[in-house]
């Protein structure tokens, strides 16, 4: 009995398969198939995320790439009956505050939702659209990036903007809420009775955002109306005056696509190197501009640290994940040393092997290291939005 999780991106199919055994979530079957728009590849995880197979395919599409995906399923794991399918969806307006099971209405609604987020939208909702055409029978789960952020503070979620524009849906909603509602959930782990505390967490990696959490709620996030605010990324810039925008357009007769690429594909760590959005790779380089990037990343989530902490009248814990957050000992060494007045003092030796608790016992705010888990997240979600799910409700892969 197993579920399977699906992240559909850009050029990309993230997935895993949790087998649900005793009621319990076991180790997941991880893969991705990436490159869809160039050279597409299928990759196999062991449970540490490390590579165990790559392998090149001849295929263009999302419906194709899970059409692959259910086959390599049913030839290599027959045994697999699949319960139900769960979705990361990118965007779930100022409608949906929870998962859902998928409907054709609710999916309807959806489809309204993609002038919010471009991008992204549609190609979750390709995800649903094939496995709806492929096992028709079969239960799906949409868990929204913006749900957890329904919580914030009402300040922190209007701008300063026209009031019937929100009305409208423009609104600070936050994104990454899947990977925070994670974090949210194992921190009684790590932190104990602090975990009730000021938290602030921050997801680091292609896209980067932070949260800040009291109670384990979101109080405040960095990411806006769209995941290009906040501080810098990969290829997205973070916040910037928005006038430039207007400039761009009147002056220099950019087109609207022309600024939604430069924004989303030529901006961030990517555009102010001027070789890379790969902070390993610019880790390694020696060249001025991409230590410069580097610097920039540093100053500016040490800055949204700060702003967080200003939010939430104090810190007990900040907490590193995702891809940057999670590997890179150098980048959380140099953002600790920047919010040092803040009375945080890291473990340099625990620092370098990535040890769960990198903070020193007279630091004032513990710091920590935590792997985010979203495919965990949204099987949970699944298990909770389906409990009615019986060996008669599956559908299997072999069928």
């Amino acid at each position: 009995m197993a579920i399977l999780i699906l992240n559909a991106g850009s050029s990309s199919l993230k997935f895993a398969l949790y087998d649900k055994r005793q009621g319990r979530l076991n180790f997941p079957i991880r893969g991705n198939i990436d490159n869809l728009d160039s050279e597409p590849a299928f990759e196999i995880f062991d449970p540490h995320d490390r590579p165990l197979t790559r392998e090149h395919l001849d295929l263009n599409s999302h419906e194709q790439a899970i059409s692959f995906l259910l086959k390599w399923l049913a030839d290599t794991h027959p045994d697999i009956i699949i319960q139900a399918v769960g979705h990361r969806v990118v965007h779930g307006g100022g409608v949906f505050t929870s998962p859902v099971q998928l409907t054709i209405g609710i999916l309807e609604k959806l489809h309204t939702f993609i002038p919010l987020a471009p991008l992204h939208l549609p190609h979750n909702l390709a995800g649903i659209t094939a496995i709806q055409a492929q096992c028709p029978h079969l239960p799906q789960v949409a868990c929204f990036d913006t749900a957890f952020h329904h919580s914030m503070l009402f300040c922190e979620q209007i701008y300063a903007l026209p009031r019937h524009l929100f009305d409208k849906g423009i609104r600070r909603y936050g994104f990454h809420g899947l990977s925070y509602e994670y974090i949210a959930s194992v921190l009684p782990h790590h932190l104990g009775s602090l975990a009730e505390g000021k938290v602030i967490v921050a997801h680091l990696g292609h896209g980067a955002s932070l949260c800040a959490m009291s109670r384990r709620r979101s109080i405040a996030t960095t990411m806006g109306f769209t995941p290009l605010d906040g501080i810098p990324m990969a290829t997205r810039p973070g916040s910037i005056d928005p006038g430039i925008l207007t400039y761009l357009v009147r002056e220099k007769k950019m087109s609207v696509s022309d600024i939604d690429n430069m924004l989303n594909h030529q901006s961030g760590l990517a555009g102010l190197s001027g070789s890379s959005g790969d902070m390993r790779e610019l880790l390694a380089d020696d060249s001025a501009t991409a230590r410069e990037a580097v610097d920039y990343f540093v100053h500016h989530t040490h800055r949204a640290i700060a702003s967080l902490a200003a939010t939430l009248g104090g810190l007990d814990a900040l907490v590193f994940t995702a891809g940057i957050g999670e590997n890179s000992s150098t980048v959380r060494k140099a953002i600790c040393k920047a919010a040092g007045w803040l009375g945080i003092e890291i473990d340099v030796n625990a620092n370098d092997k990535h040890a769960p608790l990198i903070s020193l016992p007279a630091s004032k705010i513990s710091v920590w290291v935590i792997p985010t888990d979203e495919e965990r997240m949204i099987a949970k979600h699944v298990c909770s939005t389906l409990p009615e799910i019986t060996a008669q409700q599956t559908t299997a892969l072999n069928a």
